[in-house]
């Protein structure tokens, strides 16, 4: 049994640079590191639209990447009337269509709405040392007012910093907090 902290997700976009020029005039600007290293929440937010809803002021994850990915909650979805997968980060195929507006401009993507799995990131080395693989599943252990087991994969990568990252939905029924602990059984 091992413990980590928990990173609580709220809904947000990853874009490439180019669909990022399609919708702002000036460049990315980061308000403030987060806990992967390399990663930065934005200044600059977007709305989300569909046939059925809108959700505004949804943050941008810098730096740019090199495919488009918005990443929302159950919630969410049912607020823009559409049914996103479950998927790993990266897993876009056959997952929903979005429109998403700018300050200058708006653009529909294909395949590019999900819900993000929850997941542990962790470095090669921990990951050695804890004997997992990328993509292995593990149980996390929840205590408290709504304890509970959760299932979460693990996501290895060179700057990966040890977190359990689940969603605002997740959060909410587990009754967690940002940066709580929880058990993770390997």
């Amino acid at each position: 049994m091992k413990k980590v902290k928990v990173g609580i997700s709220n809904r947000h976009v990853h874009l490439t640079e180019d669909v990022y020029n399609m919708l702002f005039a000036t460049p990315l600007t980061k308000k403030n590191d987060l806990t992967q290293t390399g990663d930065f929440a934005a200044n600059e937010v977007v709305t989300l639209k569909t046939q059925k809803g809108t959700i505004e002021h949804v943050r941008i994850i810098g730096p740019y990447r090199s495919y488009n990915q918005v990443e929302i909650s159950r919630s969410d979805a049912r607020k823009l009337g559409i049914n996103p997968p479950v998927r790993k980060s990266g897993d876009l195929e056959n997952s929903e269509a979005i429109t998403i507006v700018g300050e200058k401009g708006e653009v529909t993507l294909e395949n590019v709405c999900i819900i993000a799995e929850r997941h542990i990131h962790i470095n090669p080395s921990l990951a050695n040392e804890w004997k997992v693989n990328d993509g292995d599943l593990v149980q996390v252990s929840i205590k408290g007012d709504k304890s509970c087991l959760l299932d979460a994969h693990i996501k290895v990568s060179e700057n990966g910093v040890l977190a359990f990252h689940i969603d605002t939905d997740d959060a909410n029924a587990a009754s967690l907090e940002q940066d709580d602990e929880v058990e993770v059984f390997l």
